[in-house]
């Protein structure tokens, strides 16, 4: 009677094991052979020679094949199936493909290694030949082994076993033995008719092939390679922009290399995510790229575009509109809320300084917002500064084409890891997707929103164009060449102070009367109650509120002290600019005072300016350049006053102009009989306090004006010849120092402020040339500006720009300066000048210090300002001493992760064009091994998951995360072409595993959710958690409970389990029969709705690994 071998009662492997040690050769027809799983009878094969027939005969009949192949390959006649043998190659080479295909297959082993090594050792010397069957579809299990023994020269097993770890060993089966001696040669003739078959052909070559450059192979890889195999799939996503989309022919020869790569690789973003920030820092073209961008979805798409700018930009967008022939309109940022809901469908919108959108709060990012929803427009976001003192700036942007709950692909995974886990995040925050850019908002980890960054954002810096774009010339100073041979220099900021001399020691003139530490107490003590009127509403009234009134109570409530503290910054802030606009800003103050105790003495209503409004609606989220109410110009023209009685008479005429009905609809009107006695009191004490200011500093003298006669002599003698830009914060300034020079007849001068008409025409003439424009005599030479030009404008014909106030944001210096240090820029240096006193420079830096102290006591905040230089002096200092680099834009910029991994690839391309074949043709789960640049040994890991999401993790030699942040990593493992390699850890695919596991988990656990805290899901997981925990390592806490754990987190319960279950919580049965119940419907099916979700053990596909290991001292 044959003996039965099913793996239950006994073990095919145990007996072909014991039979191949006593035979010289065997011949093996399997469905399906498993590479990996030689190592199973390996050992007894090695000892063969190889001559003589020898070896093992290997004879694949059912290698899978692609279905639509076998249809053409097989034609049925008459006597059967043919197949030619041009097919028969074709399919060898596809099935061989397969053979690779398992080696990228799950974790690798060190066991696996040695024995894909030894299989392709066997191969080599004739010990193992592998035949693949094609003439006909080939499903039997036939072992027969060759022994010298005359009774039993040949021992044979037929069945259902495949040559794999499951078939011999691990799954049931079905085989018995053949040892009656003419079987067995039956058999045998079976088996030869088919190896000796025409299309029965020898794949042994191919397999050594496949082992040899798979991860087992025996050759070292270089720890370079690895690295261009990390980067070369994390550009992917460039890469494929620069394949799949061309420069439109009107941008052919007006784009620099990188503009070029911008463009398309932004296309891509576009195309895929339906949005891309173009975040280059100042001066590098994104209004180009932008444009260019359109053009393609234009011409390949047929979309049409629309441009949303801020109101001095509308002019030069028109301009590219036309220069580009773009099928595109332009508007206002200021007109959206009005405009834009009228307008038809744009299926592409640009946003320009779309970091004036940063505040989701803002009735203009509300009307954008539906616009882009309601039409599902395309976004191209273009900022230099994405964010201003918060990572939220930047996600409220990317808002404008993600919602809310979206499936990113990604997590913050550095927060995640902070509060222990993916588990403690959906306790922590139920109602929140893991992979959302609400998730994102919970982190303040700079390497999460890097992650976030590099899936919609292209940003580089002036360091990274000069490091992979620019050219050296023979001075070794750095260009980039125009199409037309054109050169444009990299010129060097240079911060220059202009100097003015303060009084001597116990003196005072009229500028150190206002400046000093005394004026921001007084500053500091002031009221302001027209900013704080939530805090005078009489609660005994509020009852008698209108729907209006209502909703401008709620309005200025939200606003609280925060708008008190920017009114008092914006105060100080006039101060500094100079002490005619401080005084001018205090006698508006005063007459707004005035024109508020006239209302409530009279019992009418108080008018509140809509920009103000507007202001608290949208939480302040404004440039704070000029004054930010709106009086219809009648109180914003008013003159210097100490008179009481004057500024009484003017409040009178105000208010009937405010009467007006054409003027009335201008402001938002609300009862003066709703507040307490406690606003016209703090209103009069302001009052005092303010007319007493003026009072003591009541002439102002220009000629005594310091600040003022410095710049006179730097633009008429030290730069008399050349182009002089001047910056300054408000408009009032702006106004003064035009009509002092102009009185001191400086001649070619113009000023440029929000009031413009159009400041774009007043740019063109003060920088022709970057407009393409020629010169005339007419151009100007000296332009006075508001940062009304420092966002968006070609000013480089002008190389020399002066801060003639100094704003309380780096950024907004290094913004200014960008409106020069432009592409195409000529001159070799820019000068950018800062005036400052002479001496006392600790004086600024104390008397701000003082101001912030103040602010802070009264829990008031500053305004929108990335870095306050009170709490920054060094700045000040550095400012002071003309510090090289301190106006660099690179302190900030960081470029986004996708630009930086396609450019170290393409330099290395660049460099050695074979890397082009050999990095993508290396298999997935290859590795090398290097010395760790941090002194850490362990193991770095990059998957692809099922999500298709590319994740790297690394680990350390315990198995611990370090760190899954790419950035991080791609600086870690980045080396050069002669980077040696080391012998790998004992333990580097056991890591590798660990790494895989991690990555695993977070895959998985990011789609599960537990739901509210009082679910029946969630109260069953915490317990049965918890129980694993506590438990975990005894014979109490079983596979099958892990898995039923696992399946509870990601799938919904079933109906019945939910209500068993239930029951089982109220009656607060003990927990070990809950673990019980657990486990009976997890086996039964019964627990879960979708438990054998295939995806369910989908592992990631490893792309490689890296060990590091420790620099041995």
């Amino acid at each position: 009677m044959p003996r039965i071998f099913d793996n239950i009662n006994e073990s095919l492997l145990t007996y072909l094991l014991d039979t191949l040690d006593h035979s010289y050769k065997a011949d093996f027809c399997v469905g399906f052979f498993n590479l990996r799983g030689w190592s199973s009878i390996d050992r007894n094969v090695d000892k063969w020679d190889g001559l003589d027939g020898s070896c093992a005969r290997v004879l694949v009949g059912m290698q899978r094949l692609p279905i639509d192949e076998l249809k053409a390959a097989f034609r049925t006649y008459e006597n059967g199936i043919l197949m030619d043998t041009k097919t028969a190659s074709s399919l060898r080479k596809k099935c061989a493909e397969q053979f690779k295909d398992q080696l990228i297959i799950g974790i690798p082993t060190n066991s696996d290694e040695v024995a894909l090594r030894n299989l392709s050792s066997q191969i080599k010397a004739k010990k193992v030949i592998v035949k693949l069957h094609l003439s006909f579809p080939l499903h039997a299990k036939l072992y027969l082994m060759h022994k010298k023994d005359k009774n039993t020269p040949i021992v044979g097993v037929v069945g259902s076993s495949n040559l794999t770890m499951f078939g011999l060993e691990r799954q049931g089966e079905l085989n018995v033995d053949v040892l009656d001696h003419d079987a067995c040669i039956k058999l045998q003739n079976w088996f030869n008719e088919r190896w000796t078959d025409q299309y029965c052909l020898d794949i042994s070559d191919e397999l050594v092939e496949i082992i040899d450059t798979s991860w087992a192979r025996e050759s070292v890889i270089p720890p370079y390679y690895i690295y261009l195999k990390i980067v070369y799939h994390l550009s992917q996503e460039a890469r494929a922009g620069l394949n799949e989309f061309k420069i439109p022919k009107v941008f052919r020869n007006k784009l620099f290399a990188f503009q070029q790569a911008a463009v398309l690789i932004a296309a891509k973003k576009l195309y895929n995510r339906n949005g891309v920030f173009i975040g280059d820092v100042v001066g590098l073209g994104k209004t180009f790229t932008a444009c260019a961008v359109a053009k393609i979805f234009e011409e390949d798409y047929y979309y049409s575009t629309l441009i949303i700018c801020p109101a001095n930009l509308i002019e030069m967008w028109k301009t590219y509109i036309n220069e580009y022939d773009l099928k595109a309109e332009v508007i206002s940022m200021s007109a959206v809320q009005k405009n834009l809901k009228d307008k038809k469908r744009f299926r592409l919108v640009i946003i320009d300084e779309s970091h004036n959108l940063r505040n989701n709060k803002g009735e203009r990012y509300k009307a954008i917002r539906a616009y882009l929803s309601e039409n599902e427009s395309k976004v191209i976001l273009l900022s230099a500064t994405p964010y201003n003192k918060e990572y939220k700036d930047l996600s409220n942007q990317l808002r404008l084409f993600i919602s809310d709950d979206q499936d990113l692909g990604i997590s913050p995974e550095r927060y995640i890891e902070s509060i222990n886990g993916y588990h403690q995040y959906v306790m922590k925050h139920p109602d929140t997707p893991i992979r959302s850019i609400r998730a994102f908002e919970k982190s303040d980890f700079p390497d999460d929103w890097r992650e976030l960054i590099r899936l919609y954002m292209i940003r580089r810096t002036r360091t990274f164009i000069k490091e992979n774009y620019a050219i050296a010339d023979d001075n070794n100073e750095l260009y980039l060449e125009f199409p037309d041979g054109k050169k444009s220099y990299f010129p060097v900021r240079t911060p220059k102070k202009l100097g003015y001399e303060m009084p001597e020691e116990g003196k005072q003139d009229q500028y150190t009367r206002l400046y000093n530490e005394e004026q921001v107490d007084k500053i500091g003590s002031l009221n302001l109650p027209r900013y704080g009127l939530a805090a005078y509403v009489d609660e005994s009234k509020c009852k008698q509120l209108s729907t209006s009134e209502q909703k401008i109570i709620e309005d200025l409530s939200r606003a609280g002290k925060r708008l008190i503290g920017f009114c008092r910054t914006n105060l100080f802030k006039r101060l500094e600019s100079s002490g005619y606009s401080y005084l001018l800003s205090l006698c508006r103050h005063i007459q707004r005072n005035y024109i508020f105790i006239y209302a409530i003495e009279n019992e009418l209503d108080l008018p509140i300016g809509k920009n103000y409004t507007d202001m608290v609606s949208s939480f302040l989220d404004l440039d704070d350049t000029d004054d930010f109410e709106d009086d219809a110009d009648q109180v914003s023209i008013i003159e210097f006053s100490h008179d009481p009685n004057l500024y009484s008479q003017r409040a009178i005429k105000s208010y009937e102009y405010f009467m007006q009905p054409n003027i009335r609809k201008r402001f938002v009107w609300i009862s003066s009989t709703l507040f307490t006695k406690g606003l016209i009191k703090a209103l009069q004490e302001d009052t005092d306090i303010l007319l007493k200011i003026v009072s003591d500093n009541f002439t102002w003298d220009p000629n005594q004006d310091r600040q003022l006669q410095a710049l006179y002599k730097l633009i008429t003698k030290t730069h008399s010849e050349d182009k002089v830009l001047i910056f300054t914060q408000f408009a009032d300034t702006a106004q003064y120092l035009y009509q002092q020079l102009s009185n001191m007849h400086v001649t070619h001068i113009a000023v440029a402020t929000g009031a413009s008409d159009n400041p774009t025409e007043i740019a063109r003439k003060f920088s022709p040339g970057s407009h393409n424009l020629h010169p005339t005599s007419n151009d100007i030479r000296v332009l006075i500006a508001t940062d009304v030009l420092s966002e968006g404008q070609n000013l480089q014909d002008c190389h020399i720009m002066l801060n003639y106030d100094l704003p309380w944001a780096i950024i907004r210096l290094i913004q200014r300066a960008g409106r020069i240090d432009r592409i195409g820029q000529n001159a070799k240096e820019i000068l950018c000048y800062n005036v400052l006193p002479e001496k006392g420079i600790e004086k600024i830096i104390n008397v701000r210090a003082r101001l912030s102290k103040r602010i802070s006591q009264n829990a008031e905040v500053f305004g929108s300002d990335e870095v306050f230089f009170a709490g920054d002096p060094t700045s000040i200092i550095n400012l002071y001493n003309e510090k090289a680099g301190i106006l660099d834009d690179e302190q900030d910029a960081e470029i986004d992760l996708g630009s930086y991994a396609y450019q170290i690839w393409k330099n290395a391309v660049d460099k050695d064009k074979n890397l082009e074949r050999l990095i993508p043709e290396l298999p997935n789960i290859v590795y090398s091994t290097m010395e760790s640049p941090e002194k850490t040994d362990g193991v770095i890991i990059y998957a692809r998951t099922v999500h298709d999401n590319d994740v790297l993790a690394w680990v350390d030699l315990a198995g611990n995360l370090i760190s899954q942040s790419q950035k991080r990593i791609l600086e870690v493992a980045a080396c050069e072409p002669t980077t040696r390699a080391l012998p790998k850890h004992e333990i580097h695919h056991e890591l590798v595993g660990k790494g895989i596991s991690i990555i695993n988990t977070s895959e998985r656990d990011t789609s599960g959710s537990l739901g509210r805290k009082s679910s029946i899901k969630r109260q069953l997981y915490t317990k049965m958690d918890e129980y694993i925990k506590e438990n975990d390592g005894t014979i109490f806490v079983s596979t099958t409970l892990k898995k039923a754990v696992e399946a509870i987190y990601r799938y919904p319960l079933k109906e019945d389990a939910k209500n068993i279950i239930s029951r089982y919580l109220r009656t607060n049965e003990p927990i070990d029969s809950l673990v019980k119940l657990v486990e009976s419907l997890w086996e039964d099916n019964k627990l879960c709705t979708d438990p054998d979700d295939s995806n369910y053990f989908d592992e990631p596909q490893i792309i490689c690994s890296m060990g590091l290991v420790e620099k041995k001292v």
